[in-house]
């Protein structure tokens, strides 16, 4: 099944949520169950943790390496300017996820404007 299977208008809304929120969410409320009864420093939440940081590095990676759409047009040269202006704020900036994000985002922006 695909996002052209079907024509009707509903059809792209029924696929997101079929095919994004439903399995992700299915996966949270597991979480939320067992969650509360894993240790903090459990050898499992490490692990947990350190499969979720790759996934998160690798789907970075890929964005700034082998961007598509409107990223496709950027340089190289900005994409890692945007991501290393964005981590270092994150790090001097009170290690707020959203500083970093917001900061990298005003780069790339920027640099996509200006070019």
């Amino acid at each position: 099944m695909t996002w052209d299977s079907i024509s009707a208008w509903w059809w792209p809304y029924l696929f997101i949520l079929l095919a994004g929120w439903l399995p992700t969410d299915v996966w949270r409320w597991i979480g939320v169950l067992i969650g509360g009864k894993v240790r903090e420093d459990s050898e499992a939440l490490v692990i947990v943790r350190a499969v979720a940081t790759a996934l998160v590095a690798g789907v970075i990676a890929q964005l700034i390496l082998y961007p598509s759409g409107s990223l496709a047009e950027s340089s190289v040269f900005l994409r890692i300017g945007a991501a290393a202006a964005g981590f270092f704020a994150y790090l001097s900036l009170g290690r707020r996820v959203i500083v970093g994000v917001i900061v990298a985002e005003i780069i790339l922006i920027a640099g996509l404007v200006l070019a």
